[in-house]
């Protein structure tokens, strides 16, 4: 690589955009991380968390970790000594073997999520814990396994919406539970507004996506399933149903027909806190239609998630609006599945070879598990933070304080989770290690490219693993898999005809030519082959056959419902460490409404106490009515040691959703005071 060299490579963040990078060399180091301006989607800008974090932390050798360290002094202090990666393998291995010999592999726990979201480095460790015979934290029942657990039901896919580049073709646009402004900022600020359609945004916080759109709908958090039936109700009272589409494609319409019938606009009105004309025109502009339905991952993330995804699901469902140009819905874009040419496993998904089915706890179990000394024995962590990301968070400190919980962290930085740690092996950045990035939202496959080599003694995951699998003395061909020819195999089942040495000379590719339209063959990879709004599988296990048309109730006793969502800095709980990004986020805060405040008695600025049974932190209060009454908002993420060893998940009660056993993270209630 010459001097002045500019790579292109692709951001792996958990992020809707799927961002081209352009990495500036000169003198043999990085100098400056910027947006590639050849690149559809960030065209010359990163967001401006990346741009900041990408250029800081992620360069800086004295933040990153580069050797494997070993503890030496008590558990969540910190203390470590250097060992080498010999050391480090055999001393982990042999644990694992022990642990696997006398109470056997199941109760060695790892989890893992979206630290990185490339493909190698995010799924082939899979391959390890599946031959060892693990249990697996449940990855989305983090996030969004109850959007999964519904989605299913009704169209026997959660991951093939709508390809983003149809909108050129909608009239009406509906974001609903999502906040582009913070989670997908270049959706935010070229796809939305390019789009000839009116925009409507759904959401209980008036966010910068809200406050741009053509219509904000600000509902009570947890009244979505009634609104998405009064929308229906005023399509259907208008003639604006399409019995064709229905009568072809769609199983139980007729068992929901009187529910609908039932939500008049006075009763949606009543249940969401929104006034009837509002109501009245959002659905108006969605039934009219082409228009595209996008739910977000906050959506689901409520005691009734599950149920909410299969209310709004009759919303296209019953219009039509599926399998059209500029028509259709969308959760998340597997695009491997989308644009893949065959539909054998992809590479980087390769079944285990042993055909073990592999043992899985809930994310919501995990604080209790890590506490129980005759549950688990061993607790791997890779590409994820859980003391500053899980729910019980006291709880999740205590479990991990255990003396005979044997403790491995893979990370590129000393986090939280870290200081628990037995054992620390340090992994290499995106900008060290070839690997494919495929974005969730546009039909996209991106090269990321190995821009340096790994500061210090970095590996990246997949060389972690194949160590460790040597280690373990473990002789699956597939455990030793090198990355070049897994590569091109995937680059091969895509049907791109290209290489990867090609990819990386452009940068990226669409995964076709021509916008695609999903769903436009009418059929669904349900039981039926149609869209189940009434579903036999829903009900086998244990679920209504049909979504309600109900609303949480509101909190009890003077408390509000607390939301929180990601911020405008953090990415989950990347970039937390960034000095730049800490002065740029402040104290944390939280908002209540105006009439919360004068009621409790609260100034804007004041420090309030938040409570519930899960603990107590005090935070600065924002007097606004960016939530609507009943309502608090706080925004998630911050690294806990930045704030005094608690964030806002010190309050996240691991209850489950509905479906799933997801996390309803935003169905906590707190009761807030002056401090």
């Amino acid at each position: 690589m010459s001097q002045g060299e500019t790579i292109k490579t692709t951001c792996p963040r958990d992020c809707y955009d799927g961002c081209g990078i352009a990495v500036v060399r000169s003198e043999g180091k990085i100098s400056r991380v910027l947006g590639d301006p050849d690149h559809p989607i960030s065209r010359g800008a990163l967001c401006s968390k990346c741009a900041v974090a990408y250029n800081g932390v992620w360069l800086d050798s004295e933040a990153r970790l580069l050797h494997p360290l070993r503890r030496t002094g008590p558990k969540g202090g910190g203390h470590f000594e250097r060992i080498s990666w010999d050391e480090a393998l055999v001393e982990i291995a042999e644990k694992l073997t022990t642990i696997g010999a006398e109470q056997g592999a199941e109760a060695i726990l790892h989890t893992h999520y979206t630290g990185t979201c490339s493909w190698l480095a995010n799924a082939f460790p899979g391959r390890f814990f599946s031959r060892l015979g693990a249990t697996e934290a449940a990855p989305d029942s983090i996030c969004n396994n109850a959007g999964h657990v519904a989605w299913d039901y009704v169209f026997g896919s959660s991951d093939r919406g709508f390809d983003p580049r149809t909108a050129k073709d909608s009239r009406c646009i509906v974001v609903w539970g999502a906040n582009p402004s913070h989670s997908a900022p270049h959706a935010h600020k070229h796809w939305l507004k390019e789009s000839p359609a009116k925009v409507v945004v759904i959401d209980p916080i008036r966010h910068e996506t809200a406050e741009e759109a053509d219509l904000h709908l600000q509902l009570i958090p947890g009244s979505d399933a009634a609104l998405a039936f009064g929308l229906t109700h005023i399509a259907w009272r208008e003639g604006r149903l399409d019995s064709e589409y229905i009568l072809r494609s769609v199983l139980g319409y007729e068992e929901v027909e009187a529910d609908i019938e039932a939500a008049t606009p006075e009763w949606t009105s009543a249940k969401t806190g929104l006034d009837v004309p509002l109501i009245e025109e959002a659905a108006r502009l969605y039934a009219e239609g082409p228009s595209l339905l996008w739910l977000g991952q906050g959506l689901q993330r409520q005691p009734s998630g599950g149920n909410i995804f299969r209310a709004c699901a009759m919303l296209p469902a019953l219009t039509g609006n599926i399998g059209k140009p500029g028509a259709g819905f969308y959760f998340l874009n597997d695009g491997s599945e989308i644009i893949a040419s065959k539909g054998a496993a992809p590479t980087w998904q390769e079944p285990d070879e042993t055909g073990k089915a592999v043992p899985s706890i809930s994310q919501m179990d995990v604080p209790d598990a890590l506490n129980d000394p005759g549950h688990f024995k061993a607790y791997v962590v890779w590409n994820c933070n859980p003391v500053a990301s899980n729910p019980a968070q006291a709880r999740m400190r205590t479990g991990l304080a255990r003396e005979d919980l044997f403790t491995v962290v893979i990370d590129c930085f000393a986090t939280d989770t870290a200081d628990y740690a037995d054992i620390v092996l340090p992994a290499a950045s995106f900008l060290e290690f070839d690997d494919l990035v495929g974005s969730y939202f546009h039909l996209t496959v991106g090269a990321q490219v190995k821009c340096s080599e790994p500061m210090g003694e970095s590996l990246p995951n997949q060389e972690i693993f194949r160590r460790l699998a040597r280690a373990m003395g473990f002789e699956e061909a597939s455990l030793y898999h090198d990355d070049a020819s897994m590569l091109d195999a995937m680059l091969a089942e895509l049907g791109l005809g290209l290489s990867f040495e090609q990819l990386k000379e452009t940068g990226w590719v669409w995964g076709s030519e021509e916008p695609v339209v999903l769903w436009s063959e009418g059929t669904f990879p349900t039981p039926s082959g149609k869209i189940e709004i009434a579903s036999a599988r829903a009900q086998a296990d244990g679920h209504p056959r049909t979504p309600q048309p109900s609303a949480d109730p509101r909190p009890p006793n003077g408390r509000l419902r607390l939301l929180s969502p990601a911020s405008k800095w953090l990415l989950n709980s990347s970039y937390g460490n960034d000095t730049q990004i800490k002065k740029l986020m402040g104290s944390p805060t939280v908002a209540l409404h105006p009439k919360d405040a004068r009621r409790l008695g609260i100034e804007d600025g004041q420090r309030v106490a938040l409570s519930n049974d899960a603990g107590r932190l005090t935070l600065k209060a924002i007097v606004s009515d960016i939530v609507p009454p009943g309502s608090a908002l706080s925004y998630k993420s911050r690294w806990p040691r930045a704030e005094g060893g608690h964030n806002i998940n010190l309050l996240h009660i691991p209850q489950k959703t509905d479906m799933g056993e997801s996390t309803c993270v935003h169905g906590v209630e707190v009761t807030v005071a002056r401090a």
